[in-house]
Protein backbone atom coordinates (compact mmCIF):
# COMPACT_ATOMS: atom_id res chain seq x y z
CA UNK A 1 0.00 0.00 0.00
CA UNK A 2 1.45 3.20 -0.84
CA UNK A 3 1.47 6.19 1.90
CA UNK A 4 -0.22 9.73 1.02
CA UNK A 5 0.63 12.65 3.19
CA UNK A 6 -2.10 14.76 4.26
CA UNK A 7 -1.97 18.56 4.26
CA UNK A 8 -5.08 21.26 5.45
CA UNK A 9 -5.10 25.20 4.05
CA UNK A 10 -3.94 26.98 7.23
CA UNK A 11 -2.67 24.29 9.03
CA UNK A 12 1.13 23.07 8.78
CA UNK A 13 4.32 22.21 10.73
CA UNK A 14 7.32 24.08 11.26
CA UNK A 15 9.28 21.15 10.06
CA UNK A 16 8.52 19.47 6.52
CA UNK A 17 5.74 17.02 7.61
CA UNK A 18 1.96 16.60 6.88
CA UNK A 19 -0.86 17.35 9.26
CA UNK A 20 -1.40 13.62 9.07
CA UNK A 21 -0.26 10.33 6.98
CA UNK A 22 -3.11 7.35 4.78
CA UNK A 23 -2.12 4.14 4.44
CA UNK A 24 -5.20 1.71 3.02
CA UNK A 25 -7.95 3.19 5.66
CA UNK A 26 -5.82 3.90 8.72
CA UNK A 27 -4.83 7.60 8.99
CA UNK A 28 -2.60 8.88 11.95
CA UNK A 29 -2.22 12.60 12.85
CA UNK A 30 1.36 14.09 13.95
CA UNK A 31 0.94 17.22 16.34
CA UNK A 32 -2.53 19.16 16.40
CA UNK A 33 -2.21 22.75 18.22
CA UNK A 34 -4.83 25.21 18.85
CA UNK A 35 -3.37 28.05 16.52
CA UNK A 36 -5.31 30.26 14.03
CA UNK A 37 -5.78 29.91 10.46
CA UNK A 38 -5.36 33.05 9.07
CA UNK A 39 -2.20 34.20 11.59
CA UNK A 40 -0.73 30.84 12.98
CA UNK A 41 -0.58 32.22 16.45
CA UNK A 42 -1.91 30.57 19.78
CA UNK A 43 -5.38 31.14 20.74
CA UNK A 44 -4.99 33.44 23.91
CA UNK A 45 -6.96 31.29 26.33
CA UNK A 46 -7.09 27.24 26.46
CA UNK A 47 -10.75 27.81 25.42
CA UNK A 48 -9.89 29.78 22.11
CA UNK A 49 -6.92 26.89 21.88
CA UNK A 50 -9.07 24.41 22.38
CA UNK A 51 -11.62 25.63 19.75
CA UNK A 52 -9.39 26.02 17.35
CA UNK A 53 -7.38 22.62 18.06
CA UNK A 54 -11.03 20.64 17.36
CA UNK A 55 -11.16 22.90 13.98
CA UNK A 56 -8.03 21.89 13.06
CA UNK A 57 -9.57 18.39 13.81
CA UNK A 58 -12.03 18.60 11.58
CA UNK A 59 -10.39 19.86 8.53
CA UNK A 60 -7.35 17.44 8.57
CA UNK A 61 -9.98 14.41 9.07
CA UNK A 62 -12.15 15.74 5.91
CA UNK A 63 -9.01 16.03 3.63
CA UNK A 64 -8.15 12.50 4.36
CA UNK A 65 -11.23 11.24 3.11
CA UNK A 66 -13.42 10.89 6.78
CA UNK A 67 -15.51 12.63 9.26
CA UNK A 68 -14.97 12.89 12.90
CA UNK A 69 -16.88 9.78 13.43
CA UNK A 70 -14.32 7.47 12.02
CA UNK A 71 -11.83 9.03 14.53
CA UNK A 72 -11.25 5.54 16.76
CA UNK A 73 -8.52 7.35 19.13
CA UNK A 74 -7.24 10.99 20.32
CA UNK A 75 -3.88 11.89 22.46
CA UNK A 76 -4.10 14.86 24.59
CA UNK A 77 -1.33 16.65 26.32
CA UNK A 78 -2.11 20.04 28.34
CA UNK A 79 -0.09 22.25 30.31
CA UNK A 80 -2.51 21.79 33.19
CA UNK A 81 -4.72 18.45 32.46
CA UNK A 82 -7.28 19.61 35.40
CA UNK A 83 -8.55 21.98 33.51
CA UNK A 84 -10.12 19.28 31.02
CA UNK A 85 -13.57 21.37 31.08
CA UNK A 86 -11.92 23.19 28.24
CA UNK A 87 -11.39 20.29 26.31
CA UNK A 88 -14.81 18.39 26.98
CA UNK A 89 -16.42 20.95 25.84
CA UNK A 90 -15.15 20.88 22.29
CA UNK A 91 -15.59 17.25 22.71
CA UNK A 92 -18.99 16.94 23.62
CA UNK A 93 -19.80 19.47 20.63
CA UNK A 94 -17.71 17.02 17.81
CA UNK A 95 -18.62 13.50 19.14
CA UNK A 96 -21.88 14.24 21.28
CA UNK A 97 -22.94 10.72 20.60
CA UNK A 98 -22.13 9.15 24.46
CA UNK A 99 -22.66 5.75 22.50
CA UNK A 100 -20.01 6.85 19.42
CA UNK A 101 -17.14 8.40 20.87
CA UNK A 102 -13.38 7.69 20.54
CA UNK A 103 -10.86 6.89 23.11
CA UNK A 104 -9.25 9.42 24.35
CA UNK A 105 -6.16 9.93 26.79
CA UNK A 106 -5.34 13.28 27.98
CA UNK A 107 -1.98 13.78 30.64
CA UNK A 108 0.05 16.89 31.43
CA UNK A 109 3.04 18.14 29.10
CA UNK A 110 5.52 20.51 29.50
CA UNK A 111 4.48 22.31 26.43
CA UNK A 112 6.94 25.30 25.15
CA UNK A 113 5.60 28.68 24.97
CA UNK A 114 2.32 29.92 24.94
CA UNK A 115 0.92 26.62 23.73
CA UNK A 116 -1.55 25.30 26.42
CA UNK A 117 -2.96 21.70 24.68
CA UNK A 118 -1.91 19.92 21.34
CA UNK A 119 -3.32 16.65 20.63
CA UNK A 120 -3.15 13.96 17.36
CA UNK A 121 -5.54 10.97 16.50
CA UNK A 122 -6.01 7.81 14.85
CA UNK A 123 -8.82 6.91 12.82
CA UNK A 124 -9.77 4.15 10.28
CA UNK A 125 -12.12 5.28 7.13
CA UNK A 126 -14.85 3.36 5.51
Amino acid sequence: MKRTSIYTEGFSHKNPIPAACRIGNTVHTGSILGTDVETGQYGETLEAQCQLMFAHIDRIIRAAGGTPENIIKMTVWMKDRTQRQAVNAEWLKMFPDAQSRPARHTMDAPLDGDKLIECSFIAILD
